[in-house]
């Protein structure tokens, strides 16, 4: 299902069907762009931003080949976004703790695209059973955290097959980055989370770790 103006914006710099699916759940079935605008809906998060760390997440995916999947701290989609345009049948559930972006994300489901739901905790006490989810993704999270190893321990807990989480490689300029982990960090953390391997690769100032719990 899409909006009648879709043409209106470029499917080649937006994510068409999350967009239209976030607008449909605020504004209603028939919402138009210029709608969407006047209301002040936050369609740029919705661009399409070819970072190198989700392609290569979207790649070991395509490996994996997860028929559902928990995404941790999906925040404003850079990697969600992506994620359900690559695996059409996934089915997909954000673990948020901001009340406010678990808000704006439940829209997405409400417009339409029932394979998604989302979550609303922290992921230091994810309200799930032990292996309740066949893989998890955490991009970009753990280095905002105090202390990581109660959410390692929970990823790990709650994966039965995989967990693929990633970190910034080298310190930037972004305040709430509290750390960065080398490669042994990185190993460590999981493994003593209860990891029985983690193996590591690098892309363009991150690191990527895949965790077999």
């Amino acid at each position: 299902m899409t909006s009648p103006e879709d043409s209106s914006i470029d499917p080649e710099r937006y994510h068409l069907e999350p967009l239209w699916a976030y607008v449909r759940g605020a504004l209603g079935p028939d919402a138009t762009p210029t709608q969407a605008r006047a209301a002040g809906l936050r369609i740029h998060r919705f661009k399409r931003t070819h970072l190198a760390r989700v392609e290569r997440v979207l790649g070991l995916l395509r490996g994996l080949w997860p028929s559902q999947l928990l995404d941790i701290g999906s925040g404003r989609g850079a990697f969600l976004w992506p994620l359900l345009e690559a695996f059409p049948e996934l089915q997909v559930t954000s673990l948020e703790r901001s009340e406010l972006r678990a808000g704006q994300l439940a829209q997405v489901r409400r417009g339409g695209i029932e394979r998604y739901s989302v979550l609303g905790a922290d992921v230091c006490a994810a309200p799930l059973r032990d292996g309740a989810c066949e893989g998890v993704t955490a991009l970009e999270v753990l280095e905002h955290l105090v202390d990581p190893r109660p959410a390692a321990r929970e990823l790990v807990r709650v994966a039965r097959r995989f967990v693929i989480a990633s970190v910034p490689s080298k310190p930037d300029d972004n305040p709430e980055h509290l750390r960065v982990f080398s490669v042994a960090d990185l190993e460590r953390l999981f493994l003593e989370a209860g990891a029985a391997r983690v193996q590591i690769q690098h892309v363009l100032n991150h690191r990527i770790a895949l965790v077999t719990p």
